[in-house]
C-alpha cells in the first residue's frame, strides 16, 4: 500500500499539472488575438513623447491615453529620408509601404497603392475620416487620395468622389466648392446622397446616412482661437453613423495641429492641441470599453519641433518647453492601443506595420 507521504506527493504533482495546464490555456487564450469588428485609428500629428507628457502635465496627471494597456514606439522614416513628412508618414500607415516625402499613396516606382480605407470599403465596412485640418491635407488625404504632390488639394478633393467613404469631417470647403475648374463637388456629393453641412450644429443634427462636414473654407482655427470642441463633436458623430454597419467600420481621427505648434515653436499651442486630442481619446475609449469589439490605436506620424520639456508643474498644469528645430525630427514616437488585437502594437514597430496589423485583424488579404 502506498505511504501517506507518497500519495500526497502524487496528488500534489497531479494538481500542479492541472493548474499548469489551466494557466497555459489562459496564456494561450490571452495571446490569441480576437479580431475586432471596428478599428479607430487616432493620429496626433507631430506628437512625440514630450508632447504627450506635456498634455499629461497640463491635465494634472489625468491623461486619457494612459488608459490603454498596450504601449510601443513606431519608427517614422520615409522611403527617401530619415525624417518623414506627414504625407509619407500617413501613407505608410494606410498602405503598408514607405514612399517618398510629399507623395500620397504613390510608390517610389510610380505605382498606385491601395489604402486600408479603400480595402475596408470593398469589404462592406463603414469608413470615415475626421481631422482638425482641411480634409484634403496630407494625413487624411493619405487614406483616400493618390497624388505625387500633397499640395494638389483640388485634385485630392476629386479623389473623394472616387470612393464610397461614408463620413468625412474637417476643413477644406474651398477645395470642393471654390475651385479653379469651377466644379462644385459638394453638389456632386449631394447627388450621391451625402448630407453636406457647414458647421458643428448641423453635424450634431445628422442621425443617419452619409455625411460630408466641410466646416471651414480652409483649415479650422486653433483651439485657442475658437475652434471649440469640433474634434469631439465630429469624432463622436462619425462613430455614431458608422456603428450601424453590420460588418464593422474603419475610421481615422487626426489631431492635426499639435504638429503646427511644433512648427511654430509654440509650447502653449502644442499643449492646447494635445490636450484637446487626448480629451477625444477619452471619449473614443469610453465607446470602445462599452462596445467591446473596437480596437483603438493611437500614435503619431512623426515628432515636430524637437520638443523638450525643461520644467513643469503638475499642480498648476504648466510646462516649460524648448525646441531644436522648426521642422520634423526623426525620433521614434509613442504608440498606445486598447481593445481586441491591441497586443500586436507593442514594442518597436515600423510605421508600415499598422497597415499589416489592420489587414490581419480585419481578416483581409490581397486575394479578397
Amino acid at each position: 500500500m502506498l505511504s501517506k507521504t507518497f500519495r500526497f506527493a502524487i496528488l500534489f504533482m497531479l494538481v500542479s499539472l492541472v493548474l499548469s495546464s489551466c494557466n497555459q490555456a489562459k496564456v494561450e487564450k490571452k495571446t490569441l488575438p480576437k479580431n475586432p469588428k471596428n478599428i479607430i485609428f487616432m493620429i496626433g500629428d507631430g506628437m512625440g513623447l514630450d508632447q504627450v507628457y506635456a498634455a499629461y502635465t497640463a491635465k494634472h496627471g489625468n491623461l486619457e491615453m494612459a488608459r490603454c494597456n498596450v504601449y510601443g514606439y513606431n519608427k517614422t522614416n520615409s522611403a527617401n529620408d530619415y525624417v518623414t513628412d506627414s504625407a509619407a508618414g500617413a501613407t505608410a500607415f494606410s498602405t503598408g509601404k514607405k514612399v517618398n516625402n510629399e507623395t500620397l499613396c504613390i510608390s517610389p516606382d510610380g505605382d498606385t497603392l491601395t489604402t486600408i480605407l479603400e480595402i475596408a470599403e470593398k469589404h462592406g465596412l463603414g469608413t470615415g475620416l475626421v481631422a482638425t485640418c482641411k480634409i484634403t491635407h496630407a494625413t487624411p488625404a493619405a487614406f483616400i487620395a493618390h497624388n505625387i504632390n500633397r499640395n494638389n488639394y483640388d485634385e485630392i478633393a476629386l479623389d473623394f468622389l472616387k470612393t464610397d467613404i461614408d463620413v468625412f469631417i474637417g476643413g477644406g470647403r474651398d477645395n470642393f466648392e471654390n475651385r479653379a475648374d469651377s466644379l462644385n463637388l459638394s453638389d456632386i456629393l449631394r447627388q450621391r446622397n451625402y448630407q453636406v453641412v457647414y458647421d458643428t450644429t448641423a453635424v450634431k443634427e445628422i442621425t443617419q446616412g452619409k455625411l460630408a462636414g466641410l466646416l471651414y473654407d480652409d483649415h479650422p482655427p486653433k483651439l485657442s482661437q475658437g475652434r471649440g470642441n469640433m474634434l469631439e463633436i465630429a469624432s463622436m458623430k462619425a462613430i455614431q453613423l458608422l456603428d450601424v454597419f453590420e460588418k464593422g467600420f474603419f475610421m481615422m481621427i487626426e489631431g492635426s495641429q499639435i504638429d503646427w505648434g511644433g512648427h511654430e515653436n509654440d509650447s502653449q499651442y502644442i499643449v492646447d492641441e494635445a490636450v484637446d486630442f487626448d480629451n477625444v481619446v477619452g471619449k473614443v475609449l469610453d465607446f470602445a470599453e462599452q462596445d467591446g469589439e473596437t480596437l483603438v490605436v493611437i500614435t503619431a506620424d512623426h515628432e515636430c519641433g524637437g520638443y523638450a520639456l525643461l520644467g513643469g508643474d503638475y499642480e498648476k498644469g504648466t510646462v516649460e518647453g524648448a525646441f531644436c528645430t522648426k521642422h520634423h525630427s526623426g525620433v521614434m514616437v509613442p504608440v498606445f492601443a486598447f481593445g481586441p488585437g491591441a497586443e500586436k502594437f507593442s514594442g518597436i514597430i515600423e510605421n508600415t506595420t499598422f497597415f499589416d496589423n489592420f489587414m490581419e485583424l480585419f481578416g483581409f488579404n490581397d486575394e479578397n
